[in-house]
């Protein structure tokens, strides 16, 4: 599998290069299915976790990232396909409940599932608003959820840098947050509100990043939207 072939062949190299160490990997679960909940700073995050984790973790990955062309475009699909990461639709309905679908049989399946509660890398490396993807999933399922914290992957990995600097890195592994299965039908939003804001302050607390309550999407758009402005100007001027 490319998932192993990552761990042990490649995993020395990207040890070496991105030096990451861990604690409380004793809170991931021998067996049985659970929920990696973490931070994203930076697209090496869905290759820290997998190699500082004692078993395979499956990952959702926005499809753009199997679909590109040329030479990054062919890297990208192998590499994402190398750490157990699947494609999913991002553009909202059915296609990404299918990702979600997905997701839960692999839980159901007695596999690790790791998801960034945030839903998209951090712009400027707070901590933002979580979607209440992960807690749906833990209340359908009734796995538990581990709290999970990436640190420095983003001064490693620049917005748009392909291959990250040497330099080290650390995945902290928080107390699992355990939850009763209920049925779907009898799962409220206010549950699964309640739910992810407990999620992503135990992330907090393992980042000591700074929080900030807006989704990260929003804050994205924004700043795009105003350097096209700024651009626009810049071009009538």
């Amino acid at each position: 599998m490319l998932y192993w072939f990552f761990v042990k062949g490649l995993g020395p190299i990207a040890r070496w290069r991105m030096n990451p160490s861990s604690r409380g990997i004793e809170n991931i679960p021998r067996q049985g299915g659970a929920i990696i909940a973490s931070n994203h700073l930076a697209v090496i995050d869905d290759a820290l976790i997998p190699l500082t984790s004692p078993r395979m973790i499956h990952f959702m990955g926005k499809a753009e990232y199997f679909e590109g062309k040329g030479i990054k475009g062919k890297f990208q699909k192998w590499w994402f396909t190398s750490v157990g990461v699947f494609p999913v639709d991002r553009s909202g309905g059915s296609k990404s409940l299918g990702a979600l679908a997905h997701a839960k049989a692999i839980l159901e399946e007695g596999h690790l599932f790791g998801i960034h509660v945030e839903g998209t890398r951090s712009p400027d490396g707070k901590l933002y608003r979580g979607h209440v993807g992960a807690a749906k999933l833990a209340l359908e399922t009734g796995c538990p959820v581990v709290p999970t914290a990436v640190i420095g992957s983003r001064e490693l990995q620049k917005p748009g840098q392909l291959i990250p600097a040497k330099g080290s890195t650390k995945v902290l592994y928080g107390a699992p947050i355990l939850v009763e299965k209920k049925d779907p039908e009898e799962i409220t939003h206010e549950e699964l509100r309640a739910l992810t804001d407990r999620i992503v302050e135990a992330i907090r607390k393992l980042s000591g990043q700074d929080y900030v309550d807006e989704y990260a999407q929003t804050v994205k758009a924004r700043i795009k939207e105003r350097a096209e402005q700024t651009a626009l100007t810049a071009r009538k001027a």
